[in-house]
């Protein structure tokens, strides 16, 4: 085999693929052997192949269809074989698609079927007998020779590709392996495909309705019964046509959405727009959002079992919310939902053997049953009439059964052959023992759709065996586990699961309820009885009951109510005393907003495992000790109306106890230490809480006390020096204790602990001495305490991972106190994170020894006052990101030549930073250097670096020449130059690779569409700009054909003033269907052009002097094809520029390669206001003389001048601005500049 690959490049121009292969072969030499298995393994496998099965190879060539059907497929498998070269058909066929290959990059892969790819390749053997009779029917006819030539150059380009050659191979293998090729060309996964019995037939029909090749926007519904397989299917078109689109989203069970339209419209942008998108808050602004966002972009979007007409009018309502190609596939059981207008395709159940085929695998576990149950087969597959579902639920139903039991269920089935399927799903559920029947009716009433673990939790606190039964209802495929770990099923099952609940008409004769109107009827009128086991609902409105309504409910297991708005500040209604009665069998109780003062003194739940009253009206639970043994959660979070905590030493079993957001407490309960299980203790922004009892920490992992700003003490810990290595707490937060002065030094013996946090505990002073005891702690954050020196046992943490003493920014500049970090001494050897900003370190102040954290990734040291930094520095080779901004005194930066790792650097305002290491330009991953501000940087050296994307040198005012950047000069790349001077111009334009001399300019390719900005002190525009005026717009008046190709190179701008957004607009000579060009030159942020202003930028140094701005505009950057309606620039006679602020003059010229003789363009002199540029070597340009401008109100021109006649009409002709992806290297500077934004 030749060593030529099969993989073309893809061509502009490649088409839509409609189908995945297309098989290339001999009929009567392959059909019924190799091509005939090789198909049905490309149809198992899902890939969408295009095969002639009733081709008769006759005819003087092969027909449009197959033409068509070659050009439409991604890829083509050629199957030689020894008659292949025999049929002219082949031939024609082996020629087409070899022409495919070359035009579209369609992929082929030859087959050699019992032949030698060395006979293919140069005709011989089988190969040239044919071709001797080819030449011998065509040796008179000319053009048939011809046709013979190009079918043997086909035959040789095809063999020379890389192919399989299956001679002396198990066929079976080979299929397999180009089933496998295929399945990776086509960019996903079918593996799950090949298990999906008769799935084939339904994706080849909803992908014709889809017609991916058509660039229009479409919706497609997928209409059937419930089970029947719509999901399936439109998860199957979403797997399988995805990559062919810049955006997807699967949006599963969109009926079953209870936070209402807009969040689903956040989850539909999140996806389709790969950013974290939460801020739609009402459906209607979702619907311009949506609009806005996805109009140019194609995506894929799945809007599954929508039963509203809401869920299309909000999430798809609008065709022209999306981009061209875009699809839209929705399934649905109720056929009206989709338009008339839009594709339908209908769910159909499937056929006898298919349906049979799917029975058997959930029955027998292979596709072919015992022969002793294929009669009892049939019967069943009948009653099932095709339905996916019922036949999966069946089949794991007589799953291991004998004859007797299989006789016995299908009687039952029979029973129910004309019924509902509900009906015919019960089977199933008649089928399980009382308990699993328990856990089904749960799940199917309430519990679908949660965590898999909170749902055992829940089971288990009712003693029910919550992993057997939940794996005897998956065996029995009632529920499964989705991808997220939730419990789900299907919704018939959900539905005949409420259905057997249902049966008591009564809602208080029912075991379950879940609907906040029949859970008020029973409450109002007292109906209930001890039927009832779970109550479990969310409402969105103000709940009706009485005090007494749960009287009866002795058996109520579960009473779940919640505020389905999930607002945790949600308004409770506050009712004096308490409620009358609660069931003492329950189990696990959540009431949010429970409205009462306080729980019933009756109330004594011995068995309640799980107590949640979130955001209550509650003054204090109990008055008197209350015996809750199996108590294992107590959340009160939110109650902000408590005064005192309930006595603990009657819930010997606690293991979380939630506080936080309860501000009117003052103190705990001394018998807390009594919870000798308690795992976590949260008590954030308790802050009214002073006094803490004793805690024991044998069972403690996590401690809470971020904004207990009234706490003065640490809690003292107990027993620590007897169980100081048995201590199980992980995590201590403290931030946010403002009283807080001092540690105790018992907080060292927690050997556990793996994150410690004392931020913003603004009077502490110091960490224990011993800290460095906490051999296992990870992160320790400092951040805004009074700390400046650590102890020196600090660096034997060797775990710690990140590291954080940053002060907050001095209103006043230095204080007193200076910052002292320790030797490392070797120690610190996990530290990848170290924050010191503002800590007022000065030389000496970091350590020497600073360059032995070796595995330091980010160091912060921004608003230090140092000038020179630990010269070890330079040996931190882990180094990603190296902040130094705002150290106003520092002078010099490390070599950095041991830091190969950095990505960012950001010394940034450093005032007195003279250069930048020569070592800096030959990083290879260096992608930010910040350089703003640095007034006395004179150069930068040569960076020759790859990843650079950004570069700042904005008021850079010293700096002489602009670094040369050649080398890193990439399309992504920002330069940010806002007020910097550049006195060598030259340095400029050949970083940019503009070269200024002969009569010429030429643009390097990645820049060709870029507009450059360039800003220096002066007072006149240069000469060179011939075309000059005032006011704030300028219109210039082309000639005919003024356009001339590879001359033109496009037009220079030139103002004075302060910096403000100009728009060009390139207009035609007519209105005749073309739109104006547009192009925003703006900036994101405006400055003041108040002369007295004190935040003008420039006034401080530049007092007194004026600024010139210059735009270098290639014609690329204006020019937009799309807009023309097949027109050439030459239709367009007139370029206008507005400038949206005031300005006391500007300049205009078009630049054409063949008139600039330019040794220098705007040579500055500093401090000459007589002669603000030196231009050499122009001559007068021809255009000058042709070319008219008029502006605004006063002109001056060296060429002709018009009337403001030009202006009168542009308002029709201009179309509105459009944005325009510009570099400009005076972007912006919002954070050093907020108030002009």
């Amino acid at each position: 085999m030749a060593s030529s690959s099969s993989f073309a490049s893809n061509s502009q121009h490649c088409p839509r693929w409609k189908y995945d292969v297309f098989l290339s072969f001999r009929g009567e030499d392959t059909r019924k052997t190799f091509t005939g298995h090789l198909y049905e393994g490309l149809r198992n496998g899902g890939i969408f192949t295009f095969q002639d099965d009733k081709r008769l190879e006759h005819g003087a060539s092969i027909s449009e269809e197959l033409c068509k059907a070659i050009e439409e497929s991604q890829v083509a498998v050629i199957i030689f074989s020894k008659n292949y070269a025999t049929s002219r058909w082949c031939l024609d066929e082996l020629v087409k698609i070899m022409e495919c290959k070359t035009q579209f990059g369609q992929t082929v892969i030859p087959v050699f079927y019992d032949v030698d790819p060395s006979h293919v390749r140069n005709q011989r053997e089988s190969f040239a007998e044919a071709f001797s009779k080819h030449e011998s029917k065509f040796k008179d006819d000319v053009e048939g020779m011809q046709k013979v030539q190009r079918w043997r150059s086909a035959l040789t380009e095809a063999a020379n590709l890389k192919g399989c050659d299956i001679r002396a191979r198990i066929e079976s293998d080979c299929v397999q392996q180009i089933v496998n090729q295929i399945s990776k060309l086509c960019k996903f996964s079918l593996s799950y495909l090949q298990d999906i019995v008769g799935i084939n037939p339904h994706l080849e029909e909803v992908k014709s309705l889809l017609q991916i090749e058509i660039n229009d926007v479409r919706i497609v519904g997928i209409w059937g019964m419930g089970g029947v397989g719509k999901t399936t299917i439109a998860r199957a078109i979403f797997d399988t046509l995805s990559y062919q689109f810049e955006g997807t989203c699967f949006l599963a069970n969109v009926k079953e959405n209870k936070c209402g339209m807009h969040s689903l419209q956040n989850i539909l942008l999140s996806e389709l727009s790969r950013e974290n998108a939460n801020y739609v808050n009402n459906k209607e602004d979702g619907k311009q959002l949506m609009a806005r966002r996805l109009r140019s972009k194609k995506v894929l979007v799945v809007l599954d079992d929508i039963d509203h007409r809401d869920h299309l009018e909000y999430l798809a309502g609008d065709l022209g919310w999306f981009g061209n190609g875009s699809r839209i596939i929705a399934t649905t059981r109720d056929k009206h939902l989709i338009g008339k207008k839009d594709a339908l395709y209908e769910m159909t159940t499937l056929a006898d053997h298919e349906a049979i085929q799917l029975f058997n695998r959930y029955a027998f576990k292979e596709d072919v049953p015992d022969e002793f149950f294929e009669k009892l087969t049939l019967e069943v597959v009948s009653h099932a009439k095709g339905l996916p579902l019922a036949l999966k639920v069946w089949g794991s139903l007589f799953h291991k059964r004998n004859i007797t039991e299989w006789r016995s269920a299908i009687l039952q089935m029979k029973k129910h052959s004309n019924s509902e399927i509900v009906d015919k799903l019960k089977i199933s559920y008649d089928g399980l023992e009382p308990v699993e029947q328990a856990i089904f009716l749960d799940i199917a009433c309430f519990l679908r759709g949660r965590e898999k673990n909170e749902i055992i939790q829940i089971l288990e606190s009712c003693e029910f065996g919550a992993d057997i039964g939940l794996r005897v209802l998956i065996d029995k495929s009632l529920v499964f586990i989705s991808e997220k770990d939730t419990i789900e099923m299907h919704d018939l099952i959900q539905d005949m699961g409420k259905h057997v609940v249902n049966i008591q008409k009564d809602p208080g004769e029912r075991s379950r309820l879940w609907l906040a109107e029949d859970f008020e009827e029973v409450m109002i009128n007292n109906t209930g009885t001890k039927a009832m086991e779970a109550i479990w609902f969310l409402y969105l409105k103000g709940l009706s009951f009485t005090r007494e309504g749960m009287k009866n409910m002795k058996r109520l297991r579960i009473l779940y109510i919640r505020d389905g708005s999930q607002n945790i500040w949600a308004d409770s209604i506050c009712h004096n005393g308490s409620m009358e009665y609660l069931p003492n069998n329950l189990r696990w109780f959540v009431w949010f907003c429970y409205p009462w003062e306080s729980l019933p003194s009756t109330f004594e739940p011995k068995k309640l495992v799980h107590l949640e009253l979130q955001s209550s009206s509650l003054r204090y639970l109990w008055t008197e000790i209350t015996h809750l043994p199996s108590l294992r959660k107590l959340s009160l979070s939110c109650c902000v109306s408590l005064m005192q905590t309930p006595d603990f030493t009657g819930m010997p079993n606690l293991e979380y106890l939630d506080l936080s957001l309860c501000s009117n407490f003052e103190e705990l309960h001394y018998s807390l230490g009594c919870c000798r299980k308690l795992v976590e203790l949260n008590l954030i922004w308790c802050d009214g809480l002073k006094r803490f009892p004793c805690v024991n920490v044998e069972s403690l992992e996590h401690l809470e006390l971020h904004g207990c700003s009234s706490l003065q003490k640490f809690p003292e810990m107990k027993n620590l020096s007897s169980i100081q290595y048995q201590t199980h707490i992980t995590n201590l937060d403290l931030s946010f204790l403002t009283d807080l002065a001092t540690l105790p030094s018992s907080i060292c013996r927690l050997k556990n602990l793996v994150s410690l946090d004392v931020s913003f505990c603004y009077r502490l002073e110091s960490l224990p001495e011993e800290i460095g005891d906490l051999e296992n702690l990870e992160n320790l954050d400092a951040s805004s305490t009074l700390i400046s020196r650590p102890p020196t046992s600090i660096v034997r943490l060797n775990k710690l991972n990140s590291l954080a003493f940053a002060k907050g920014k001095s209103d006043n500049g230095q204080v007193a106190v200076y910052f002292v970090f320790p030797p490392v001494a070797e120690g610190l050897r996990s530290l990848e994170f170290l924050n010191l900003n503002y800590c007022n370190l000065i030389d000496g102040g970091l350590p020497e020894d600073i360059g032995c954290l070796y595995s330091l990734k980010e160091l912060y040291l921004r608003g230090n006052y140092f000038e020179h930094l630990p010269q070890s520095m330079a040996q931190l080779g882990a180094l990603r990101s190296l902040d130094l901004s705002y150290c106003y005194r520092l002078k010099e930066l490390p070599d950095f030549m041991g830091m190969p790792n950095l990505e960012t650097l950001n010394p940034l305002y450093c005032m007195n930073l003279e250069e930048v290491p020569h070592s800096i330009g030959v990083f290879e991953k260096l992608a930010e250097l910040t350089l703003t501000d640095c007034e006395r940087l004179k150069r930068v050296p040569t960076l020759w670096i790859d990843s650079l994307k950004c570069l700042q040198l904005k008021k850079c005012s010293s700096l002489e020449y602009f670094p040369d950047i050649r080398g890193s000069m990439k399309l992504e790349l920002e330069i940010h130059m806002l007020g910097s001077v550049i006195r060598d111009l030259n340095s400029f334009y050949n970083s940019f690779q503009l070269t200024l001399y002969q009569n010429d300019i030429s643009i390097s390719d990645s820049l060709s569409q870029r507009v450059f900005t360039i800003l220096h002190k002066g007072k006149r525009i240069p000469s060179w700009f011939r075309i000059k005026g005032m006011d704030s717009s300028v219109s210039v008046n082309l000639l005919e054909n003024w356009y001339v190709r590879d001359n033109f190179l496009g037009f220079a701008v030139c103002y004075s003033g302060c910096l403000i957004d100009t728009t060009a607009h390139l207009i035609p000579f007519c209105n005749d269907g073309m739109l104006a060009m547009t192009l925003e030159l703006g900036f994101f942020y405006h400055l003041e052009c108040d002369e007295e202003s004190t935040i003008h930028p420039f006034k401080k140094k530049w007092d007194g002097e004026s600024t010139i701005h210059f735009f270098l505009v290639p014609f690329a950057s204006l020019w937009d094809a799309s807009k023309a309606n097949g027109k050439t620039p030459n239709d367009y006679g007139i370029i206008r520029l507005w400038f949206s602020g005031a300005m006391k003059e500007f300049g205009f010229r078009l630049l054409y390669k063949d008139e600039l003789e330019i040794e220098a363009l705007l040579q500055m002199r500093e401090n000459n206001d007589e002669s603000a540029e030196r231009c050499t070597g122009i001559r007068r340009s021809r255009y000058d003389n042709e070319a008219s401008c008029s502006s605004g109100k006063k002109q001056r021109s060296h060429s002709n001048i018009q009337g403001s006649s030009v202006f009168e009409n542009l308002q029709q002709q201009v179309e509105p601005p459009v944005s325009s992806e510009i570099l400009r290297l005076n972007r912006s500077f919002p954070e050093i500049f907020p108030s002009w934004r």
